[in-house]
């Protein structure tokens, strides 16, 4: 399935009005903290639109939440949910020059302060692309227009928002549970919510979504949120909380809108010819040269400096030591459709040399060959990122299957993954390469599991995620000495919040 490029450029044509709409609501709240002078608070806000002056027809409501998702591309990308996932995990290091974004450098070695700016800024644009979508949530509900698409805009908006809380929840634990556009004291300086409370307000938000999104879009506005991914977070979200049975039940409904599939070969998952494809639950869109910037800049972090990139996010020698070969040599295809290793085809076609990274490998997902994002444009590449797969959804139900005590219902899942890894071979396959996994013994199936899911969704910024939910002692063996699960699992909350938000002690 192609791209379809007018959806995105919809979120950026609207993208300056809906920073402006946003703009007079933080003037607002501005204005309530400095207090003490009435003609502050009812002078007229200066800009082009306030809230009770924009929501007033379709239009405008569609304006609002395509503003919520070009925020959803900084929050998740641009601003380093790879070095959460990645780099803090032991599938990669920094990179880069050494002494390049030092404070990425603290956050792989587990000892970032309040005052890091790669945390501050994560926080800070999770929270305004929330802020975005409680304006949203709370306006649209007023706006006089097809009722069917209002519920379903809101359902977007409620999306995008418990995705941005799963996240932070994951990132820092305790978080300001802010529901409400920030227009008052109350709703701007909001205490931290207890971790089973920040779930429970996103289970409530995609229980909503489901009720209201389709299960697919016409061909101009592929890329919203379905309810095909709406399911399929619930039930991510459960596997975060181990509620097995749950999880079963929102990836059986998945399964039964019949919408997805497993693409044929692994490697076509991460071109840009392939994006929207069958296989993609939930991937956030973006396009090159545009204005304001709606773009990638993942081709610039990753590539080699040879093509105008810094070499980030670097491969360990451990991750590539996780992939199976035969006795003969032969790799999992994985391996090379994930990793750039030395002599192996690069994305330009040449061989790829090992002194272009520090570590001997750089990932080879999330960036374009030169004849489409040439060094000019690295930094504002157009490839998708596919957050959520039907693979990953195979392998989470394939886990918690394992860990209600059906290990054949497990095996079915979880062979589904490696056969389409095997017709991913190109020419004949090893006997001793990617068998099908027989094994009923719960202890060895979770294992292997879990090491499935480390090269199916090698470098897509899970791995961290996946050792802290796995507990103490899997993600202290992972991640070595210096690591400790009860003090460093969670960033500490960024000293701006700690100063501004006079609610939390």
């Amino acid at each position: 399935m192609k791209k379809i490029k007018s959806n995105t450029k919809i979120f950026a044509a609207f993208l300056n009005k809906t920073q402006r709409i946003h703009g007079s609501l933080m003037a607002t709240a501005i204005l309530l903290i400095l207090g003490g002078c009435t003609d502050f608070l009812t002078e007229d806000l200066e800009g082009d639109f306030s809230s009770s002056t924009f929501y007033k027809n379709e239009s405008q409501a569609l304006q609002a939440v395509n503003g919520v998702y070009n925020g959803l591309a900084f929050s998740s990308l641009n601003n380093a949910l790879w070095v959460f996932g990645d780099i803090a995990s032991n599938d990669a290091v920094k990179g880069g020059n050494p002494g390049d974004q030092a404070e990425i450098t603290y956050i792989d070695e587990f000892n970032a302060d309040a005052n890091n700016g790669i945390i501050s800024n994560y926080w800070a644009f999770a929270y305004e692309d929330i802020a975005r979508a409680n304006n949203v949530i709370a306006n649209v509900p007023s706006v006089p227009m097809n009722e069917s698409l209002r519920n379903r805009i809101v359902g977007e908006a409620k999306f995008i928002r418990a995705y941005n809380y799963f996240n932070l929840v994951n990132i820092f634990g305790k978080v300001p549970l802010k529901l409400q556009p920030q227009i008052s004291q109350q709703a701007i300086h909001v205490p931290l919510s207890e971790i089973p409370a920040v779930y429970q307000q996103i289970e409530k938000d995609l229980a909503d979504a489901v009720m209201v999104l389709p299960p697919s879009y016409s061909d101009s506005e592929i890329g919203r949120v379905t309810k095909g991914a709406a399911l399929a977070m619930l039930g991510k979200v459960s596997i975060y909380q181990q509620k097995w049975a749950n999880a079963i039940n929102y990836f059986h409904q998945v399964e039964n809108l019949g919408q997805y599939g497993l693409l044929d070969n692994y490697a076509d998952l991460f071109k840009h010819k392939y994006e929207n494809n069958r296989e993609s639950i939930f991937e956030i869109q973006h396009l090159t040269d545009q204005d304001p910037f709606t773009g990638s800049a993942l081709n610039q972090w990753f590539a080699p400096a040879q093509e105008g990139g810094y070499y980030f996010n670097a491969p360990t020698q451990d991750l590539v030591n996780a992939y199976e070969t035969s006795n003969n040599g032969e790799a999992d295809p994985r391996l090379d459709a994930t990793i750039g290793r030395n002599g192996q085809p690069w994305l330009n076609g040449e061989p790829f040399n090992a002194a272009w990274s520090p570590t001997g490998y750089l990932t080879k997902k999330h960036q374009q060959p030169l004849s489409e994002i040439p060094s000019s444009l690295k930094g504002d590449g157009d490839l998708n990122y596919i957050y959520l797969r039907y693979a990953d959804v195979l392998l989470m139900k394939a886990e918690a299957f394992n860990e209600t005590g059906m290990p054949d219902s497990a095996l079915a899942n979880l062979n589904k993954v490696r056969a389409r890894a095997r017709t991913s071979f190109q020419g004949t396959l090893p006997n001793d390469l990617l068998q099908d996994i027989t094994t009923t013994n719960t202890i060895e199936l979770r294992n292997i599991i879990h090491h499935e899911r480390r090269v199916e969704l090698a470098q897509e910024f899970h791995r961290y995620f996946d050792l802290m939910r796995w507990g103490k002692a899997v993600a202290e063996t992972a991640l070595g000495p210096e690591f400790n699960y009860e003090t460093r699992r969670y960033q500490p909350i960024p000293q701006a919040e700690l100063d501004a938000n006079q609610a939390i002690q």
